[in-house]
């Protein structure tokens, strides 16, 4: 006979079969005109992240910001080792090393991404650290 599936396993797959624009939010919603994530099939675009509510070094914020990017990733159905790109915005590149040391050992085991790292003049909320990202879920180790 006919197996039954079910409709969903998880909320991963809820997003795969969506075509259009599924906004994602992890707490509370953002005070400004914008989403913190947005899933349209398996592609996940994870507007910048601040770290400012992690502390004043760049070792705190970058944690921070990354956590950040964890946990909407995972609300996405998909994890830190399917992401493809992250841009990296910085208020002062002679921080960037420390910010790389943050961020090498946040990916340890996972395929790495591609990088772009820019330094700008300054970032919301006067943050060290901005990290933007973009994943397609199910392509990555973890």
């Amino acid at each position: 006979g006919i197996r039954s599936q079910p409709l969903s396993r998880g909320l991963g797959d809820v997003y795969k079969r969506q075509s259009k624009k599924q906004p994602i939010y992890a707490g509370v919603k953002p005070m400004f005109p914008y989403n913190p994530c947005m899933v349209v099939g398996d592609d996940i675009w994870v507007a910048g992240q601040i770290g400012i509510d992690g502390g004043d070094s760049m070792t705190e914020q970058a944690t921070s910001a990354l956590a950040k990017i964890e946990v909407l990733l995972g609300e996405a159905g998909a994890g830190k080792g399917d992401l493809v790109m992250v841009m990296v915005l910085l208020e002062n590149m002679a921080e960037f090393g420390e910010f790389n040391d943050v961020y090498a050992a946040w990916l340890e085991g996972t395929v790495l991404p591609a990088r772009a790292a820019y330094g700008v003049k300054e970032l919301p909320a006067g943050a060290k650290v901005e990290v933007v990202a973009r994943a397609v879920r199910g392509s990555g180790s973890n």
